[in-house]
């Protein structure tokens, strides 16, 4: 069961099915070499998650010069593609959020030019964006995840918005949680507890999207799992837990310091934590999904996960969740960076 552990642990990398000690690890700790290489970081773009993006992409700037790599940062702007032609770099990481960074468009533009990056490809970036098409993955693959239903905007006015809200209390049960079926950060998203607030639930979120995803609400505890591949296969970093001051873990909770309390490695029993890892690796695995993810999911009373979504470009702030998981595994985020951008820069044509 979902629980504190009697004693903290020693924070422990899984692989697919054992697990070892970051510094048992060979090679965890040590970048390749990256000395000659120019990294282009991509922050910005046009979507509600702007301010986030920069911020991540100046923390991801930072830390990529501090191991001494010649970093620079960059807007996802019509700039963007005559500075790629003029100077192309030796890797980019994306530390776009929200339809820019996600939806594979900008990574299938990065293709064309022939340029590598940090992550996945275009085709898993736009499937793990899609929160309906990825659950459904995940459910074909015996990954669990929420009872759900994805209602177009237009759908759910032709069809009647009472007796639709109505049938999905019928079926899905309450609380529920609604939240946009494309998008990050919390935004428009919440938890209805009551049918009476389905309607407004519904609205707030068809301002962030045309599609709403509602899905049955699992109570538990809310926990992250990073995954990322430093060269020897993808590896759960450990699980940190999100325990938010007012029980909702939404954009103000996320990026509001003194908000939302982090415990990082999560405080649950080794066999828990271990599960949690292998569903993480599991859910990034189904999904195509290659250098880094990263898995949310409830873990319940019974210590049982439950995968809600899975980020392709995961948040690199302050009070980001990766690098939450990257110092819990005594590792160091630059060098993890730094990893992660030379294996990338060997993918260039």
């Amino acid at each position: 069961m979902a629980g504190p552990a009697p004693t903290p642990r020693v924070p422990t990398w899984h692989d697919s099915g054992m697990g070892t000690t970051a510094a048992e690890q060979p090679g965890l700790t040590a970048s390749p070499a990256t000395e000659d290489l120019h990294v282009l970081v991509l922050a910005g773009g046009l979507s509600y998650e702007r301010d986030v993006s920069l911020r991540s992409g100046r923390r991801v700037l930072d830390a990529l010069r501090a191991v001494g790599i010649d970093a620079e940062l960059r807007d996802a702007d019509v700039a963007l593609l005559p500075a790629l032609a003029a100077d192309p770099p030796d890797a980019v990481v994306i530390a776009l959020h929200g339809a820019t960074g996600e939806d594979g468009s900008l990574r299938g533009v990065l293709d064309l030019c022939d340029v590598p990056y940090v992550g996945c490809d275009a085709r898993a970036s736009r499937l793990a964006w899609d929160k309906p098409s990825a659950k459904a993955v995940l459910r074909e693959a015996g990954i669990p995840t929420p009872d759900w239903v994805a209602l177009p905007h237009d759908r759910f006015s032709e069809l009647g918005a009472v007796a639709v809200l109505d049938r999905i209390v019928d079926r899905l049960g309450l609380p529920l949680m609604v939240k946009p079926a494309q998008g990050g950060s919390g935004l428009g998203a919440a938890v209805v507890r009551d049918a009476t607030a389905l309607p407004a639930a519904m609205v707030g979120c068809f301002a962030y999207d045309t599609t709403a995803l509602v899905e049955r609400y699992v109570p538990g505890m809310d926990v992250a799992v990073s995954v990322v591949d430093l060269g020897d296969g993808p590896e759960a970093l450990p699980a940190v837990e999100i325990v938010p001051r007012n029980g909702v873990y939404d954009y103000a909770a996320r990026y509001t310091a003194g908000r939302t309390t982090w415990h990082a490695p999560a405080r649950l029993q080794p066999e828990v934590a271990d599960h949690v890892a292998d569903v993480a690796l599991a859910a990034h695995n189904a999904l195509g999904l290659r250098d880094l993810s990263r898995v949310d999911m409830i873990v319940d009373a019974d210590g049982r996960p439950h995968v809600l979504e899975v980020n392709v470009s995961p948040g690199m702030t302050e009070t980001s969740l990766l690098p939450l998981a990257v110092s819990a595994a005594a590792l160091d985020f630059g060098q993890v960076l730094s990893s992660l951008v030379a294996r990338a820069a060997t993918r260039r044509p």
